[in-house]
């Protein structure tokens, strides 16, 4: 960043600088004062296109990187350092080109309105074909950073040709426009861009905004300082990047879907990314014609119609034995738990929380999971809350016979929190007297330190606990915690009236809490709590090798 009290234009280049006493694109000395404001003004407004284009980059990689792999922790910490870093080599990388600033501002903007617009898809594309995300993220996100913080210097240099200004009040100006650019471009990226174009379109249409802002600010305020040759390189290299992103605009609905399907096995016949999630549904048929339909939350597989009713029957079940006319769901959107419960009669009442409306409504409307959850939804003593179950079990008042946690796997910071001591201790204030819940608890075999690291943490929040395991081809050996409040466990057992299931009786259930040796309770394992998620270092760890 240039802090010269030099009189600008005493260096001279192919730019031929101007002397403050013409501004850039003055006629004549009389006129220079209204010129120089709005001159001022063209370049801070610049500056603040730029800060919100910039940071709309930063937060679309953090995004497709919680999309993609589920660390949204790690994924910020890796993108916000290395781009930070990178800013300032990008800084000092443009010291010495403050003697063309236009012209190098202009094409800093182009260069990073081209790979900043494109980068997401070409991330994308990367994870999808050629398994080498990380590489690929480490790199986009230094030559991001670099660019980015090439800007600040050269319109540093710009601003003070403008009007000979304190270096210190130049640099509020310009760092003023820049953290409100800044603060637009984080707001609209997720309540604006994501929801109307997605994170591919949205990319590439702030990357055709960032390359007509350098541009425009070089040609409508600095156009003097040019040669034609100049102005003609960089004004076919900006119609070359926007035609680039306008052409990848067009064709990004069809690279999605294809990205999308070399992520599946199976042909996918329904996604949507919502703001929390990307959902896919994917259906195949076997040989001997048996359909298998599954549904993908963030690639993680949530079901498998070929073996659900012995995951769903575990879940259920179990908790089913007592009381059981006010039942609570958390989680569960697809309506397979709510299936199982609802095939006893005597049940009055069952809340169902879950926090991606997309999840509900898909769960209500697409024939292949009406058709799995048999209509679950329109049974008039069902009550759905699309809510975050966290935020809403502080909210309730009312008690529950039955508690089910259907959650996803504790694989992210956002779902983490949902197998925490202050969660279990949150459901156990919605627990009615003698009230059971079961939580599942995802793979012994697997994830043994995740599964036992699950029921340390709801022994510390006051929960009695009887772990179990079932085997569901599609998971593997998957386990299971039923718990109720107080000192002593309830018994594993089904109930009198449990209606006819298909892979659960007595005996099976009784087998269920019996673990081998090499999988048994691990000593030492620690609960995990929101400050200290020790079930996120388990659970990535465990998967790791899988």
């Amino acid at each position: 960043m240039s802090t010269s009290t030099e009189e600008p234009g005493q260096h001279r280049g192919p730019e031929q600088e101007t002397s403050t006493a013409t501004p850039p694109g003055s006629d004549s000395a009389g006129s220079t004062a209204p010129r120089r404001r709005l001159a001022r003004a063209t370049v801070l407004v610049a500056v603040f296109v730029c800060a919100a284009c910039g940071l709309v980059y930063e937060l679309a990689l953090v995004a497709l990187g919680s999309y993609l792999i589920g660390d949204t922790v790690g994924q910020a910490s890796i993108v916000l350092s290395l781009m930070v870093f990178a800013m300032g080599i990008g800084a000092l990388a443009a010291k010495p080109l403050q003697r063309w600033a236009a012209t190098a501002f202009a094409a800093v903007e182009i260069l990073l309105a081209l790979l900043g617009g494109l980068s997401v898809l070409g991330l994308y594309a990367a994870f999808a074909w050629l398994s080498l995300y990380m590489p690929a993220l480490i790199v986009t996100a230094l030559v991001l950073g670099t660019l980015i913080g090439a800007e600040i210097p050269l319109l540093m240099v710009l601003l003070q040709r403008i009007r000979r200004q304190e270096a210190g009040s130049a640099v509020a100006d310009l760092f003023a426009a820049d953290y409100v650019g800044a603060l637009i471009g984080g707001l609209a990226f997720p309540f604006l861009l994501l929801p109307l174009f997605g994170q591919i379109q949205g990319a590439l249409l702030v990357g055709m905004l960032n390359a007509a802002a350098g541009l425009g600010l070089v040609l409508t305020v600095y156009r003097r300082e040019l040669t034609k040759r100049i102005t003609l390189l960089l004004v076919v290299a900006s119609l070359l990047a926007g035609g680039t992103l306008g052409g990848a605009y067009a064709l990004a609905d069809e690279f999605e879907v294809t990205a999308r399907q070399a992520l599946y096995a199976d042909p996918v016949v329904y996604a949507q990314r919502t703001q929390y999630q990307e959902i896919v549904l994917t259906r195949s048929m076997s040989l001997t014609g048996t359909a298998d339909t599954r549904l993908f939350l963030n690639g993680d597989l949530q079901f498998s119609s070929v073996d659900e009713p012995r995951y769903h029957e575990a879940l259920v079940h179990p908790a089913m034995a007592g009381e059981h006319s006010r039942v609570l769901i958390l989680g569960g959107g697809d309506g397979l738990a709510l299936r199982e419960v609802l095939r006893y009669p005597d049940v009055e009442q069952v809340t169902l929380v879950e926090m991606d409306p997309a999840v509900l409504k898909l769960a209500r409307t697409n024939p292949l999971l009406t058709s799995l959850n048999e209509n679950a939804f329109d049974d008039p003593r069902v009550n759905t809350i699309a809510a975050d179950a966290f935020s809403w079990l502080r909210q309730s008042k009312q008690r529950y016979d039955v508690v089910l946690v259907d959650m996803p796997d504790p694989d992210s910071t956002a779902t983490a929190k949902l197998y925490s001591t202050e969660f279990y201790a949150l459901v156990g204030h919605v627990m009615a007297e003698g009230a059971r819940l079961i939580v599942q608890s995802g793979s012994p075999y697997f994830a043994p330190e995740a599964f036992w690291c699950i029921e340390a943490t709801m022994r510390r929040a006051g929960l009695a606990t009887v772990p179990y395991s079932v085997s569901v081809p599609s998971f593997g050996q998957w386990g299971f915690q039923l718990a109720r409040k107080g000192a002593s466990p309830p018994a594993l057992r089904l109930p009198a009236d449990a209606p006819p299931l298909r892979s659960l009786d007595p005996a099976t259930l009784r087998a269920a809490a019996v673990f081998p040796p090499d999988r048994d309770r691990i000593p030492g394992v620690e609960a995990s709590t929101l400050m200290h998620p020790t079930i996120l270092e388990y659970s990535r760890g465990a998967w790791r090798n899988y």
